[in-house]
């Protein structure tokens, strides 16, 4: 599979923009955009104002976000930049095209929240982190982005993670003209291919630099692609994508949830592991693997992934409280 390299870094694009709202109450669940873009499971959103993880305890604002997302494929077939809130029950948005089918993709509108918490085990620790970020949905981004993105969070914090996205998309992608401002898209695999570890270096990359550019280039040369781990059976999928430099079972596992619809997938990072230590030890196993799978029967099994990301961001927020 070849990537297609898209226009040129640093160009200009510009399209008519479009705006409307999308009634919340038309969506199965409660929703909490600000919980869901910024709970640590995606770095391709940013707010206008700057503020983009400021907080660690962030849910039920009405800040506009915005990103640029690529063709996805059933869903859009050019690159759309949009910008988003939440208020007075609704989703409204500004876009260069009509995004409702997109921001129902990008944000999971089409899961039916309430059934996923009635679908969780009765677990004291899960329903106190389901209470206090109830409406956290999980994302389903891009799958090249979101490979990067996860490539770069090795030992860094999410806002640390989260510049480094924007600084690449800065540096590196393309522009595109949204309601008067300049959104940057994140760089295409043939984009990335380009730059030099020195350049990825100097956007304070460290030691991730050469991963990035590898993994770009399998990528943009055809060798891999992040998507084509979708279809193949779970553990599978999360081998697959181990081939991709940089790229362990934990980075792995958040590609799987975040981007490609592995709803079970559990990503053992420092809160998890902490989190299995203190209230589910039954279920350190010693290796990866074997603790990751009895994790996901604990947690619920089909929805495991959703639990986790609630655990994750309650347990960094809060502690056990």
């Amino acid at each position: 599979m070849t990537a297609d390299s898209g226009p040129t870094p640093g160009a200009d694009v510009t399209a008519a923009t479009e705006s409307g709202a999308i009634p919340l109450s038309e969506v199965a669940g409660p929703f909490d955009l600000q919980a869901t873009v910024e709970s640590g499971q995606s770095y391709l959103w940013d707010r206008p104002d700057g503020r983009m993880y400021e907080s660690m305890d962030a849910s039920g604002g009405d800040a506009w976000y915005r990103t640029v997302a690529p063709p996805v494929d059933g869903v859009t077939t050019e690159p759309i930049a949009v910008r988003v809130r939440q208020r007075e029950g609704r989703l409204e948005w500004v876009a260069t095209d009509d995004p409702v089918p997109l921001l129902t993709h990008l944000l999971r509108l089409d899961d039916d929240l309430d059934a996923i918490y009635d679908a969780a085990p009765d677990d004291d620790l899960i329903g106190r982190a389901f209470d206090a970020y109830r409406g956290l949905r999980l994302v389903r981004d891009p799958p090249f982005p979101c490979l990067i993105s996860f490539i770069c969070s090795a030992q860094m914090r999410v806002a640390r993670v989260h510049g480094m996205s924007v600084a690449l998309a800065e540096s590196f992608g393309t522009e595109y003209e949204l309601d008067g401002e300049a959104v940057p898209a994140f760089p295409t695999p043939d984009q990335l291919a380009a730059r030099t570890e020195a350049e990825l270096r100097d956007r304070k990359l460290g030691y991730r630099a050469p991963y990035v550019v590898r993994t770009a280039e399998m990528v943009a040369d055809g060798e891999a692609h992040p998507s084509e781990a979708a279809g193949l059976g779970y553990e599978a999928a999360r081998e697959y994508l181990t081939q991709f430099v940089g790229v362990g079972d934990k980075i792995a596992d958040c590609v799987l949830l975040f981007s490609l619809g592995y709803l079970e997938a559990i990503p053992l990072d420092t809160w998890i592991r902490t989190a299995v230590a203190e209230y589910y030890p039954d279920c350190d196993r010693g290796n990866y693997a074997e603790t990751s799978r009895a994790l996901r029967e604990r947690l619920g099994g089909e929805y495991a992934g959703y639990a986790q990301t609630y655990l994750f961001y309650y347990l960094r927020v809060r502690g056990d409280e």
